[in-house]
């Protein structure tokens, strides 16, 4: 393989007040695997902020969130077990203007679903933020997709960053609906490795199932599988969790 490309700037903001900012979306199997090799991960990949799917829902599951957080140098935005599932961690650097779970229909014997939702600013610079981790049923699926696209149309902010596991690939019908309507960042620049599923110790992924998807208007910088990226190694990547993670490198641009 050859190596990574460095990545464009971490975090900055532009003198006319524009955003750089890193999103990183990542399964975390409700911490049930290695959490030491999870947190190294998440701190080289230096996020604002992390869109995370399959946090701890049940006994003490906002501590197990704080400490994650504590770990990777971040602080809980929301989520959790209040959205199901998905959780929003981020730096200092976001000011946090409101934050929303939303739990969405349960279908019966389905396993409940959610989003975590928030709206944030860096600088002057506002978006919102949305975690997700669609249904492994089809047909649910779909019905979780448009859930999703009228979240992402009534958040009233200049720009939306979703980051999810969509539990499909590309070609299926809830993925392609969203790159219809969304920016696949993958699609747009790709960086790194690309496939996220299944992952594990000595276990080659092959599936892109998980994505960061961004509205128009941001300009997607580098996307991908931050195989090779300085402080992340491959025995971390296959101890932290079954799925392999996908950071964004994306410009936000200054309003008028």
């Amino acid at each position: 393989m050859d190596p990574t490309p460095p990545l464009p700037p971490k975090s900055l903001t532009e003198p006319d007040g524009s955003v750089v900012i890193r999103v990183l979306s990542y399964n975390l199997r409700s911490l049930h695997d290695d959490e030491d090799a999870l947190a190294r991960v998440i701190r080289a990949c230096a996020p604002d902020l992390v869109l995370a799917q399959e946090a701890p829902r049940f006994f003490r599951w906002r501590k197990h969130a704080a400490r994650l957080a504590a770990k990777c140098d971040l602080v809980v935005l929301g989520g959790g077990a209040t959205a199901a599932g998905p959780l929003l961690l981020c730096s200092l650097r976001a000011l946090v203007e409101r934050t929303e779970d939303v739990l969405l229909p349960l279908g019966p014997g389905l396993h409940r679903r959610g989003f975590a939702t928030a709206v944030v600013r860096f600088g002057a610079v506002r978006l919102g933020v949305i975690s997700t981790h669609l249904s492994l049923e089809r047909e649910e699926r779909g019905q979780q997709t448009g859930m999703l696209l009228e979240r992402v149309a009534s958040m009233d902010v200049p720009y939306v960053i979703v980051g999810g596991d969509v539990n499909e690939t590309p070609v299926g019908d809830a993925f392609g609906r969203l790159a219809g309507v969304l920016q696949d960042c993958w699609a747009v620049a790709p960086w790194g490795g690309e496939h996220t599923f299944p992952a594990g110790p000595g276990v080659r992924a092959d599936r892109r199932i998980d994505a960061v998807f961004a509205s128009s208007g941001v300009e997607v910088l580098a996307c991908g599988v931050p195989v090779g990226l300085p402080g992340v190694a491959d025995r971390d990547l296959g101890a932290a969790t079954d799925h392999l993670p996908v950071l964004a490198v994306l410009r936000l641009p200054a309003g008028p």
